[in-house]
């Protein structure tokens, strides 16, 4: 079997389209791989079945560097990230690999979902990250209109604020605030026992999708993405998330995503600040096609889960403790 080092140094999300490569590349081509890799996201990595531990000095074991060099063509080709890091493996490694699942390779042990089980889940509850990281402000939805989400469903829904601590996550009130107080693993038990997710293109929605859902759940668990313009909706979107996009709407977005990074330069040095990586049309501080998702827009996205059976709101009691 041949041995290999996986590296890549990019941010979460992209690490968990990674897991789903190497997943494939194990069910794909059986025995012929051992893998490991080096990433700065170990969580996503625990207890994964496909992964085992090399030395680097390992004089058989080859390091590839891995990227999605797809993404380029991603406005005009009807391919989602899964298949990036895919075909760079395919084009290294000379092999055939095919996405076998369509989401990431996340895997809660057994003790892990006990542990969740066992501490009880009383009320149902939603994450909602109502903001983003701070390099790529393009992403940003408007915090009040976040907010004017959870007032609508006060007394209905519990809302959970997730977001990192260096990043840009205003806080909301009447949620229950966990920014900056949870590692990646607590992240990916939260999501696990979670009933919902409300986020931007990011990490959790990625997670919403790739980690299992409770027994006694549907296979697949809610999502509402405000997406805007940025990213062709085939490249990031899964087929069972409602995701809220303005591509085609507007001249920078008519061929697919602009792939801007931000909306107004920070003046922090970063090639992000040049003209091109930066908005053309902005309206109220935010991106036009971001501006053009309202409150209701996402309201309604949320509401057709509960319409259609695959959430349900607070009980009584769930209320009163959520309350409490």
């Amino acid at each position: 079997m041949r041995k290999l080092i996986l590296k890549n140094w990019q941010s979460p999300g992209d690490t968990v389209m990674l897991s789903a490569a190497v997943r494939d590349l194990h069910l794909c081509h059986p025995g012929r791989f051992i893998t490991d890799v080096r990433t700065p996201s170990p969580a996503i990595w625990e207890n994964n079945p496909f992964v085992t531990p090399l030395h680097d000095e390992d004089p058989e074991a080859s390091l590839i560097e891995c990227h999605y060099p797809l993404v380029h063509q991603s406005n005009e080709l009807p391919y989602h990230f899964i298949h990036g890091f895919i075909q760079h493996l395919n084009a290294e490694l000379g092999t055939n690999v095919q996405p076998t699942r369509f989401h990431g390779d996340i895997h809660l042990s057994p003790d892990e979902v006990a542990e969740i089980e066992g501490m009880g889940n009383d009320r149902p509850y939603w994450l909602i990250a109502a903001g983003g990281k701070s390099d790529f402000t393009i992403k940003w939805w408007s915090n009040e209109r976040y907010q004017h989400v959870v007032d609508h469903f006060r007394g209905r829904i519990e809302f959970v604020q997730v977001g990192e601590a260096h990043h840009y996550h205003k806080p909301l009130s009447g949620v229950v605030d966990l920014r900056g107080m949870t590692n990646l693993r607590q992240l990916i038990r939260l999501v696990y026992a979670s009933q919902g997710v409300v986020t931007g293109v990011s990490l959790l929605m990625h997670l919403a999708a790739a980690i299992q859902t409770p027994p006694g759940a549907l296979r697949n668990r809610p999502c509402v993405v405000v997406a805007g313009g940025r990213e062709p909706v085939q490249w990031f979107a899964y087929p069972h998330h409602q995701v809220i996009h303005r591509l085609g709407a507007l001249p920078c977005c008519d061929n697919g995503g602009c792939w801007k990074s931000r909306t107004v330069p920070l003046g922090d040095g970063d090639e992000k600040d040049n003209p091109e990586a930066l908005c053309v049309d902005v309206v109220r501080d935010l991106p036009r096609c971001m501006d053009l998702i309202t409150a209701d827009d996402v309201i309604r996205a949320i509401e057709v889960y509960f319409e259609g059976g695959a959430a349900h709101y607070l009980s009584e009691p769930a209320l009163a403790s959520a309350r409490r």
